[in-house]
Parts: C-alpha cells; sequence; structure tokens
C-alpha cells in the first residue's frame, strides 16, 4: 500500500511516518518501480503500536526501546513493566504540576475584577514571575 493507504489504516499522518522512517523508528519502506513508497500490513501493525505508545506518552527513545522489546520474543516482561511505570510515575509528577498551574490560574482570575478598571492581579503576577 502506498504512504496514504498506510496513513489511513493506521492513523499515523504523512508527515510523521516519514519522519518515523528518516529517524529509523521503522524500517525504510520499499519502493515500487515508480519510486512511491510501499507498505506492508507489518508495517501499518507497527505504525498502530507507535502511535498507540505515543497517546500513552512515551516518548520516541522510550518507543524504540518498547519495540525492540516488542521484537524480542526472549524479552522479560520486568522490562517493559519498569517502562510503563516510569511513564506513569512521569505523568504523575506532570498531572500533579498541572494542577498547580490551574489552581494558580483559578486563584488569580478570582482576585481579578474582570471589568472596565486597568488593575489586573493576573498580569501583576506574570510581571514579577
Amino acid at each position: 500500500m502506498n504512504i496514504g493507504q498506510a496513513a489511513q489504516a493506521s492513523g499515523v499522518s504523512q508527515r510523521m511516518i516519514r519522519h518515523y522512517e528518516k529517524i529509523g523508528l521503522i524500517p525504510a519502506a520499499s519502493r515500487r518501480e515508480s519510486g512511491y513508497r510501499d507498505y506492508s500490513d507489518a508495517d501499518v501493525h507497527r505504525l498502530r503500536f507507535i502511535a498507540n505508545a505515543r497517546d500513552l506518552g512515551f516518548p520516541i527513545d522510550e518507543i524504540g526501546k518498547l519495540l525492540d522489546l516488542w521484537n524480542d520474543r526472549a524479552r522479560s516482561s520486568a522490562e517493559v513493566k519498569a517502562l510503563a511505570t516510569a511513564r506513569a510515575e512521569e505523568l504523575r509528577r506532570k498531572a500533579e504540576a498541572l494542577e498547580a498551574m490551574r489552581r494558580t490560574l483559578l486563584d488569580l482570575a478570582g482576585r481579578c475584577h474582570g471589568d472596565a478598571r486597568p488593575d489586573c492581579p493576573i498580569l501583576e503576577s506574570l510581571a514579577r514571575g
């Protein structure tokens, strides 16, 4: 299948497929006589794997490790679990930081009159850093 068909089947944009190929996350696609890329069902399956991992917040380097583990039938599931729990912990830290930002914004918005006056605690807080 061509890159458009692979993109549609995998849910990964053509631009990202080219990028993943360029950085070695997926092998270079074979080429037809016309020069167009030709993707197999296995390539689409790999692209879906990558998309699912991205949806769970895994960065590219960890996706590469996950792909290696996926392809290694002698792997230890402990390695996969360690990657998943580390990512979950990172997401927890980020969620806490986002919640703190949300609370700060709500506090600032609550102290802003939101009327025609120029006084604005939100802007004052941003200016103070």
